[in-house]
């Protein structure tokens, strides 16, 4: 399969692609590692008139920290990049986890951070853990930037807060919650296959074990990723014990309201979508607790 035809431009700055999205607006499309824009493109699903590819912005691509343990990739980093990053592995440990969980290594090696951020899968990873992590998005335009938390970003299947003229340039981790105990599961057809369900659990417990907040981020079960708020607040409080997790579970099932398509139906989301939040917690506990995950 071919795409439609489209005019191309590789711009080699920032200023000059910022220039392009502000001239074409919503006729054109970013490619940054292509591992979503491309596929869809020579199925004809999309079908832009112009294409930006940006990958010549090598400025946009990097990985740094600061003294506060926050970390900032820039929007052109690869996914097998924050897989291998060192400054990942210490800082955020639940990211250098999850990535390898993102396609295979071969989409890996191309995919971007920005990319799978912008097209906004609702089953893909990096969405859930922006979500979970509360990470900010910086979106420049030729007039200046704005900064967006992800609970603000993520709008719908394939739908994000970016408007037409605006590119994404960073993705903000903040330190303040990079050392919580933390556990991820998904569930998927095939290793690589997008996740059927998938569940991060993020506890901040005290140094007697009592849970003085809580973060519960499904994917896979809807429009966009969510956190589910009545979950969160059964395990406040508590030592999250094994009936503190079975309860959390129930609210989790309880609150998705997913649909049914080709891969699963909708009572399969919601009954497994309990067992993986059920079973996140569980990791995070026994990481708590300096044990090695079951």
């Amino acid at each position: 399969m071919k795409p439609a035809k489209f005019d191309y431009y590789a711009p080699g700055s920032l200023p000059e692609a910022l220039a392009l999205t502000a001239q074409f607006g919503d006729e054109a499309k970013i490619l940054a590692g292509g591992q979503s824009l491309m596929p869809l493109m020579n199925m004809r699903l999309a079908r832009p008139g112009v294409v930006i590819d940006i990958n010549r912005i090598s400025e946009m691509a990097y990985i740094s920290q600061d003294g506060n343990d926050a970390l900032a990739i820039g929007a052109l980093t690869r996914q097998r990049a924050m897989e291998r990053s060192s400054a990942v592995r210490e800082t955020f440990p639940l990211l250098a986890a999850a990535v390898p969980y993102i396609g295979h290594s071969q989409i890996r090696n191309r995919g971007t951070i920005g990319g799978s951020m912008a097209h906004a899968d609702p089953a893909a990873e990096l969405p859930a853990l922006g979500l979970a992590l509360d990470a900010e998005l910086i979106l420049a335009s030729a007039t200046g930037q704005r900064v967006v938390k992800a609970e603000d970003f993520f709008l719908g299947q394939l739908t994000t807060a970016l408007t037409p003229g605006e590119i994404l340039t960073e993705v903000r981790f903040p330190g303040t919650i990079g050392r919580w105990a933390w556990g991820f599961q998904e569930v998927c057809r095939r290793e690589g296959d997008f996740a059927l369900v998938g569940a991060i659990a993020l506890l901040d417990l005290d140094g007697s074990g009592a849970c003085q907040a809580a973060r519960i981020t499904m994917f896979g079960v809807g429009g966009a990723p969510a956190r589910i708020p009545t979950a969160e607040e059964r395990l406040v409080g508590t030592t999250v014990d094994s009936a503190d997790r079975e309860a959390a579970a129930e609210a989790v099932s309880q609150a998705l309201d997913p649909v049914s398509d080709i891969h699963a139906s909708a009572t399969y989301r919601k009954q497994v979508g309990g067992v993986m939040a059920r079973r996140a917690l569980e990791d995070a506990i026994h990481q708590a607790n300096g044990a090695s995950r079951p």
